[in-house]
């Protein structure tokens, strides 16, 4: 399979991704944005460990918990504390940083070369971003961009680690380790911290299913897969494509307004996106220098 093919598999899930904010305002009851969480990435955890029949071995736990605090329970609960404390637009360009720490953390922990394509691509999308996004009304609460700053930190690290701690199994039962540890690690958060859900609609049951199945299970298969075979900097250029995704669907399906600027900032983003991807690709043998000749196998085996 091409690396463009790879490429485009993997930014099907931050597309994908930009649909949680339309589904969460439109189909979930408010409120309980931890419980919610849970409910996504819990039942789908479960669900692909019932298919793939590949639990984690005893080694492998502590990493898997930590992969899973990272990508999902710390994760995703420092992103509603800062959406409900910012704009969206201050929360998604805080959110795009992600891709800047990542080019760091990859040099420190993979060793990866910082490229200064790489970095001037990453600062394009993130420019993108904030024109896309940002308005007058950008207030700056201290809680909520330090969550923001947070919530970028955890995904950037747990992007990377993923790509270092990669064990012996498909993409599948990893993303199925994962969800099931971040599901875990919420359900006493969920108890401690928020009442019980109300009674759930169909409307409010459709909407947690597409979060779990296509927005957790599938889309996050997708992005591990990814993050076996590209560079961690260009699988995080591809993260920006949420905003924009967001964005559209709000134009589209709540018929809100669609300005010059934001525009501007779409194209910005998605060129952006596409530089990134040259900017990142190293040559045959550097794309694998930083990992072990076992671990270049299991990468090009899948």
């Amino acid at each position: 399979m091409t690396r463009t093919t790879d490429i485009v598999l993997t930014a099907l899930a931050p597309a994908i991704w930009g649909s949680t904010y339309l589904v969460t305002t439109e189909a979930l009851p408010p409120g309980h944005p931890v419980t919610l969480a849970m409910l996504r990435a819990l039942p789908a955890g479960l669900l692909l460990l019932a298919l793939t029949r590949c639990l984690p071995p005893r080694a492998w736990l502590g990493r898997t918990f930590a992969l899973g605090a990272l990508n999902f329970a710390l994760f995703w609960v420092l992103l509603f504390v800062a959406a409900y404390r910012l704009p969206g637009g201050v929360a998604a360009t805080l959110g795009a940083l992600q891709a800047m720490m990542v080019i760091g953390m990859a040099r420190g922990w993979l060793g990866t070369p910082i490229r200064a394509g790489a970095v001037i691509a990453a600062a394009c999308g993130i420019a993108g971003v904030a024109l896309l996004l940002l308005g007058p009304e950008a207030a700056l609460d201290p809680l909520g961009v330090a969550a923001g700053l947070g919530g970028a930190a955890s995904m950037a690290a747990g992007t990377v680690l993923s790509r270092k701690w990669q064990p012996p199994v498909p993409a599948l039962s990893f993303t199925a380790w994962q969800l099931t540890a971040g599901g875990l690690i919420l359900v006493p958060l969920a108890l401690l911290l928020e009442p019980p859900l109300p009674a759930l609609t169909m409307l409010n049951i459709a909407g947690l299913a597409w979060l779990g199945l296509i927005g957790a299970a599938a889309t996050y298969w997708l992005w591990f897969r990814g993050v076996a075979r590209l560079e961690p900097g260009a699988v995080s250029m591809l993260g920006m494509m949420s905003p924009v995704t967001a964005v559209i669907l709000g134009w589209l399906w709540l018929g809100q307004a669609l300005s010059v600027v934001q525009m501007a900032g779409a194209v910005i983003v998605l060129g952006s996106v596409l530089a990134g991807q040259f900017a990142n690709r190293p040559g045959a043998a550097r794309s694998l220098g930083s990992l072990s000749l076992g671990q270049a196998a299991k990468v090009r085996n899948g």
